[in-house]
């Protein structure tokens, strides 16, 4: 019997600050170095998934999310190559305190305040495919699948 299927989950957090949204540029990890991309990760065993995206936040930003202040706004299933997918939860922070920093400048250079309806051409494509379906109103979308 074949083992039943797994994926990853990623949490992806929007700053928002009036019509802009925050990025990051990421840094020395090997993934989209030079490319803009929202405060994010992946969940970690047996935390639950606002906690995972309020955690993800406080690491690469350095602000403080209450996760019952994180809305969900869209769900991305991302195909990243042929033996890897990934299932992208995008929240909006409503509110949250502290003034964002790059926290972690081993990975990240400098923040961006970016129009979510314009977004930089060095944006990855997987976070912007989740910010589009969150201005559009898309609550769900499919990533780097081809069509069947």
């Amino acid at each position: 019997m074949p083992e039943r299927y797994r994926s990853i989950i990623d949490v992806h957090v929007i700053l928002p600050r009036g019509e802009k949204i925050l990025l990051l540029e990421r840094r020395n990890t090997g993934y989209c170095d030079g490319m803009l991309h929202l405060p994010s990760g992946h969940l970690d065993e047996g935390e639950p998934i606002p906690h995972g995206a309020a955690r993800e936040a406080r690491e690469e930003v350095g602000v403080d999310i209450d996760p019952a202040d994180l809305g969900l706004v869209a769900v991305v299933h991302h195909r990243q190559r042929e033996d890897l997918a990934r299932v992208g939860m995008f929240f909006l922070a409503e509110k949250w305190s502290g003034e964002p920093v790059v926290a972690e400048p081993d990975k990240a250079g400098e923040l961006v305040w970016a129009d979510p309806r314009a977004l930089p051409s060095n944006t990855i494509p997987y976070p912007a495919e989740g910010i589009r379906a969150w201005v559009s109103g898309d609550r769900f979308v499919l990533h780097g699948w081809s069509a069947a």
